[in-house]
């Protein structure tokens, strides 16, 4: 670590001169307050050891200035009155610890230790904590389109009253999306936010998983666990493709929302919480009422306040933003929206029919980050599809003069009208598959040829 060690006592001075880089630190020593503080202003350090009394400024002060300067920084008194006051006094001002002088130095090492212990913990923490907000965005609902901005003015409404909300619509559409909006502007909002993928667990393990279970529930339960719904108690839960639950289990979580009680698995005592519940599904839970595969009563129960997302493709208006909003996460770069993407790109971008919706367009975009060096995002940037895209369109501009175009141009309908996948495009051409690629790599390489 790099340490800055102040004090006016020049046999101390001398002793850290010597004493700190034989345990693998850098240090600067400087002989009272004020020196210390010019010295924080023309470098950061990890560590301050500062002595209280010193002359011009005290410890404590240059503590001060030092978090004006630097939040993050560590520091530790070094002080000959051995008091509980001056303790307090020096922790209240953000110092990490205080040691009493004279202070052996294997305490001194095992301090910075710790020191060096935390400031690590703390930059996976900050490094965590930018993952997880640039996975999930900054909360906004980005797009114009009429059909998006029903749903800001829906999730308006509903968030701030305790009505459980369903969010319907397609796989990868931005349900979870939606449902921390809701959250966001909510009464809750400072409160946890907890979510789980209904179909992402084995049966056998969900209600363990909602509601917590007790040590020896069942085999393997050598500790008890605290379920999502004490998690997220005072906050909100989002139970995410609700659809995919079992009926045994809707039972449960039915009883749980009326009665506001869970109760954990192998316990005979409940636990009052206190949770607001958003469900997704992008499954027609009317037709599966139907097929008795879903409980109409856990429908209504469940179904108080309903926002439809709209696919992506029914927006297409929205596509370009969004994939800037989404370039922006990956790259950090504040460029306008037009500097992003190149005419071409944005082209292809557009014609996608985007099956997967936003969830599809995210990982594109992350593919074509990933491939370009330097922006604009370029069509070989994009994943392989969109080339074959831009070769198919060449190729249905081009007009067939010889029997290999007019097989080329026949392979362009096909593969448009089956939406790119080459079986069905072989299957209906009578030829096999490995024909259609070899056709679509001599097109591929006649035009690299120019």
């Amino acid at each position: 670590m790099a340490i800055l060690f102040a004090d006016d006592e020049p046999g101390l001075q001398e002793v850290m001169r010597s004493e700190l880089p034989r345990m693998g630190h850098t240090v600067t020593v400087c002989p009272d307050g004020l020196t210390a503080v010019a010295a924080l202003e023309r470098n950061a350090y990890d560590c301050l050891l500062v002595d209280l009394d010193m002359p011009g400024m005290n410890g404590i002060e240059v503590i001060q200035r030092a978090k004006q300067m630097y939040p993050d920084v560590a520091a530790v008194v070094l002080t000959g009155k051995a008091s509980q006051d001056t303790a307090i006094a020096a922790l209240r001002q953000g110092a990490f610890d205080y040691l009493t002088k004279p202070c052996r130095l294997a305490d001194l090492a095992t301090l910075l230790g710790r020191v060096a212990e935390h400031r690590k913990i703390s930059r996976q923490v900050a490094a965590l904590q930018l993952r997880v907000q640039r996975a999930e965005g900054d909360g906004r609902l980005i797009g114009s389109h009429a059909s998006i901005e029903a749903v800001r003015k829906l999730v308006a409404k509903v968030a701030p009253t305790e009505s459980t909300v369903m969010i319907r619509g397609e796989t990868g559409s931005g349900k979870e999306l939606v449902a921390r909006s809701v959250h966001d502007q909510s009464l809750r909002a400072d409160k946890p936010f907890v979510a789980i993928n209904c179909g992402a667990l084995p049966e056998s393990l969900i209600e363990s998983e909602l509601f917590g279970h007790c040590r020896g529930a069942f085999t393997g339960a050598d500790a008890a666990r605290t379920g999502l719904f004490e998690v997220a108690n005072d906050g909100s839960l989002f139970l995410d493709e609700i659809g995919e639950l079992p009926l045994s289990m809707q039972a449960k979580l039915l009883r749980v929302l009326e009665s506001g009680e869970i109760r954990r698995v192998g316990d005979n005592q409940t636990t009052k919480i206190d949770v607001r519940v958003i469900c997704a599904t992008h499954r027609d839970l009317e037709a599966m009422v139907e097929e008795g595969t879903f409980r109409e009563d856990l429908m209504f129960r469940i179904n108080t306040f309903e926002i439809q997302i709209p696919p992506l493709r029914n927006r297409a208006s929205d596509i370009l933003p969004l994939a800037a909003h989404l370039l922006r996460r990956f790259r950090n770069d504040s460029r306008s929206d037009d500097q992003l993407f190149s005419d071409e790109a944005k082209e292809l971008l557009l014609a996608h029919v985007w099956p997967g919706n936003v969830r599809e367009l995210a990982n594109v975009v992350e593919h074509a980050s990933i491939l370009c060096d330097a922006l604009p995002i370029l069509p070989e940037h994009l994943p392989r599809q969109f080339s074959e895209r831009q070769l198919r369109k060449e190729l249905r501009t081009h007009s067939p003069t010889s029997l290999r175009d007019m097989e080329l141009a026949a392979i362009e309908d096909a593969l448009e009208r089956h939406d790119g996948k080459k079986p069905a495009a072989a299957h209906e051409l009578g030829i096999s598959l490995k024909t259609l690629y070899n056709k679509l790599n001599a097109a591929s390489e006649k035009r690299a040829a120019g």
